[in-house]
């Protein structure tokens, strides 16, 4: 096993796995295992009212039903992100000791969802924010008034560029594109872009292979990952799958792993995902490890891929 090498998929348990979930999982193991390196299991529950233990608990069942393994990870509390506030914090003091943090009192909405990855058509940044220029005066009368505010990272101008490995070379202003985002909400929850760019350095994750729903993502966290003092790792993005033109979601309920269980065995919807994915001419019963050898990044298509709902 070549150590230099860490893939990672890392579910938030929010609910059950979908179609969507599952090819994410098996090409980050794939694109992982083919190059011979090590896969991590973390969980993503940062969220207290949106994650669950039973859904976490459902995730590695599934994982480990259709037969992808990992090194490391869950259930090792150090590798989901609700007992990992206390290195969330040090980063979060170090970003405020180089003058890169400042306070926002922006809508709740905005505040509450930073700390999920984003979904289409939501938004955990404002490239016009106003709070960065408040006043003392302004500051303390919001404070006198109850307000408790989030916290925001402020981007610098000039543009940052991710070599994706799927989609090539995507670039960012990130003072305009992007804008100042949140990395606390204001009830003291770590938001999703820290959160992630923090494990991902500490882990040594070097390879991320995960949705192009979150590709906007990267140029973020590969500046935040820089800004304290880390290496970003390889990014490749994969299609989403979608039904009726919507992308799969587990709050959707959409082609639930736990529905498919009940009529497909693990080497049929490998098969499947295989298929779908354009690793195989058609769905043919297999193993992940018997799919290592067809392994190719050229195989995957670029545009989003739509199944039967």
């Amino acid at each position: 096993m070549d150590t230099t090498i860490t893939g990672r998929f890392a579910p938030s348990p929010s609910g059950y796995m979908h179609m969507g979930n599952l090819l994410a999982m098996l090409l980050a193991w794939l694109d992982s295992r083919a190059l011979g390196g090590r896969m991590l299991l973390r969980m993503e529950d940062l969220d207290p009212v949106r994650t669950r233990p039973e859904y976490a608990a459902a995730i590695a069942d599934d994982l480990a039903w259709l037969g992808l393994d990992w090194d490391a990870g869950y259930p090792d509390p150090a590798f989901c992100q609700s007992g990992r506030t206390a290195l969330y914090e040090d980063a979060f003091h170090t970003l405020k000791r180089m003058g890169l943090i400042y306070p926002c009192w922006c809508s709740r909405a905005q505040r509450l969802a930073a700390a999920s990855a984003p979904h289409p058509g939501e938004a955990d940044h404002d490239p016009r924010c106003r709070c960065a220029r408040l006043t003392a005066a302004e500051k303390s009368a919001l404070l006198t008034a109850g307000r408790k505010p989030a916290w925001k990272v402020r981007v610098p101008a000039g543009t940052v560029t991710v070599q994706d490995s799927h989609y090539g070379p995507y670039t960012q202003n990130l003072s305009r594109d992007c804008g100042d985002f949140i990395v606390r909400r204001a009830d003291g929850v770590f938001a999703y872009q820290l959160a992630v760019s923090v494990d991902d350095m500490l882990m040594g994750v070097t390879r991320v292979v995960r949705g192009r729903d979150l590709l906007s993502s990267a140029p973020r966290q590969a500046w935040l990952i820089r800004a304290l003092g880390g290496t970003p790792p390889a990014y490749c993005h994969l299609p989403l799958l979608t039904g009726d033109r919507e992308k799969l979601s587990k709050r959707l309920g959409s082609r639930s792993t736990q529905a498919l269980r009940q009529t497909m065995d693990p080497r049929e919807l490998t098969g499947e995902l295989a298929f779908l994915a354009g690793l195989l001419p058609a769905p043919t019963p297999l193993t992940p490890r018997e799919l290592l050898p067809l392994f190719d990044w050229n195989k995957i298509p670029m545009g989003d891929i739509s199944i039967e709902p």
